[in-house]
Formats: C-alpha cells, structure tokens, sequence
C-alpha cells in the first residue's frame, strides 16, 4: 500500500475507533489471543442474516403433526410459543435469583414486570387459540397424542420452583405436615402435581407422570435444591420487606404474578377443558390425552397454589380461585 493511502487510511480512523480497537486488542490479549488474527477472520466471515441468526430454517422445521387434521398445527404452534415464552420467564427469574446474599430491588421489580407481560400474552392468545381451533378436528388428533400432556412441562415446574418456597408446592393435604427440618426429597413425592396424573381407578401413576419423572425427576431435583434458599419469595422476605423503597410496588407485581401464574393460567386451560372434554350431559366427560384428573387438577380453587401466601389477606386465601 502506498504512503499516500496508508495516510489517508489512518485519517478515517477518530480517536474513538482507536480506543476501541485498543480494548479489542485488551480483550484478545487476555485470553491469549492475537487481534489481528481475529481482524482477518473477519474479512472472511459471510454477513449475518436475519434467518441464520434466529434459524429460521430449523424453527419452522419442528412442526411435524401425527394427523392430517390442519388445526393440529394450530396446537402445536401455539404450545412451542408457550415453552418459548416459559424460557423467558425462567431467564428473567433467574436473573433476580443469581446471587444467594443479595438482591437487586430494581432488576427485581424490573424483571417481574417483564414476566407479568410475558404472562398477560400467554393467557389472552390462548383464548384466542381455542375459541378458534376446531373441536371435531381437535377430539380427533389428539387421540393421537395419548399419553402426552401439557402436564409434562418441565419449564413450567421450573418456574414453579423457582418462585417460591417448595413447601408451598406440596399438595394442599400434605402442608400441615411440613416443617423447617422437611427435606426436598422428602417433599418431592407430595407435589401437588403429582396428585393429579394418579389414575382413579387403581391409584397408580399414570404412563404420563412416570415418563416425566423418568425424564426431569432428576434435574427438578436439583434446581429445588439450588433454589430453595434464594427463590423470589426467600429474596423478597430478606432482602426487600420493609428494606426497599420499591417494596410497595414489588409486592403489587409479585400479587399480579401470582394470580396470573396459579389462578388465570390454570383457569383458561379449565374452561378449554371443558369445551372441548365435557360432553353434553353435564356427568360425562371425555378424559386427558395424560390420563390426568383435570377436572380437580386445573381448578385453582382446589390446588390452592400460591406462591406468596404472605402477601395475600385472609379472606382472599379463603376464596382463591373462586368467581
């Protein structure tokens, strides 16, 4: 390269061009790496496109239906949304949980506000999503489904575990029985979920329930383990009440959250349940895909799940769920 254009070549590059190829070289350096090396693969690497950077291509390649019925695209589409929409919430809780001896008021309140959304849009296009999908075509394709079952969302349990203290997870019969000294894995058997994939007329486990044990016990395991001591409730009692000036609008999202997350959520997957599972005469109805007891599973009223009893007064306990 000529003198000339080496001159001119300098000249575009201003002083805050130079301070950042100076911190690129810093960066390189500290891993042992070399920049210019970096600088020159640069020059080879293809531009980044919108398709290849979300993988377009794989994404709308995992709709792959069991029936011919068209409306079973609807289904699936709408539960990969679901589990999309999950992975955010678990990304914005974890964000709040990551330390053990702190917490950030502000990301906390920030990030619940987040979820909340995240929440809101779930609940609204689900209605959307059944008050349009085909009842016929639905009663049929999902015979083929059997016995797979939205129960079986590990990222949905995940954000159970990590919302609230897992006594609060047990099963409404079994809480009185908990104390400070009780164990995870002494607990773990009593969720309350697993009371409701029973079957009623032997009292075993449904195929569904021991093929998601099978496949997640041990990771839920696990992060109850790892979040016993620092989930959103344990971090609000220690870190926020009557500590944070935030305190009064955080409890207002953690209210919200609760109520979209254990009684609105659960509540539109019921009245789904019962368009398209309760037949006309009101004493018969058809059974779930997973053999779970979705008449007194899906109910909030009867699980009483609440993830922040404390915030909540007396009468409202009383009558969650309920209207």
């Amino acid at each position: 390269m000529e003198n000339q254009e080496k001159i001119n070549l300098y000249e575009k590059f201003d002083e805050t061009t130079l301070e950042k190829l100076l911190l690129l070289s810093q960066k390189y350096e500290a891993v042992g790496q070399d920049l210019k090396t970096h600088l020159e693969g640069m020059l080879y690497a293809n531009h980044l496109t919108y398709w290849h950077y979300i993988n377009l291509d794989a994404l709308l390649s995992l709709q792959i239906p069991r029936t011919s019925f068209p409306d079973e695209m609807v289904f699936i589409v709408y539960h990969q949304i679901t589990e999309l929409y999950f992975k955010l919430i678990i990304n914005d809780i974890q964000q709040i949980c990551q330390k053990e001896d702190s917490c950030d008021a502000q990301l906390y309140l920030r990030n619940l506000k987040r979820v909340n959304g995240y929440l809101r849009n779930l609940i609204s296009s689900f209605d959307v999503v059944m008050a349009n999908m085909d009842k016929e075509q639905f009663l049929k394709f999902r015979l083929a489904l059997v016995p797979a079952s939205g129960f079986q969302s590990v990222q949905y349990r995940i954000i159970e575990i990590l919302s609230t203290d897992f006594k609060n997870l047990v099963a409404p019969v079994h809480r009185p029985f908990i104390t400070r000294d009780t164990t995870i894995e002494e607990m773990f058997p009593k969720v309350y979920w697993k009371q409701g994939a029973i079957e009623k007329e032997t009292g075993k486990k449904t195929l569904t329930l021991e093929m998601f044990e099978e496949k997640y016990g041990k990771i839920l395991l696990y992060t109850a383990r790892e979040y016993r001591n620092k989930n959103l409730l344990i971090l609000f009692e220690n870190f926020i009440k009557e500590k944070s000036p935030l305190e009064k609008e955080i409890v207002e999202q953690m209210r919200l959250f609760d109520t979209l997350m254990n009684v609105d959520w659960p509540l539109v997957h019921y009245r789904s349940a019962v368009k398209y599972l309760k037949k006309k005469e009101e004493t018969t109805t058809i059974p779930s895909t997973g053999g779970t007891n979705w008449q007194k599973y899906l109910p909030p009223r009867y699980q009483l799940n609440i993830f922040f009893p404390e915030l909540w007064s007396d009468e409202e306990l009383k009558n969650w769920g309920k209207g």
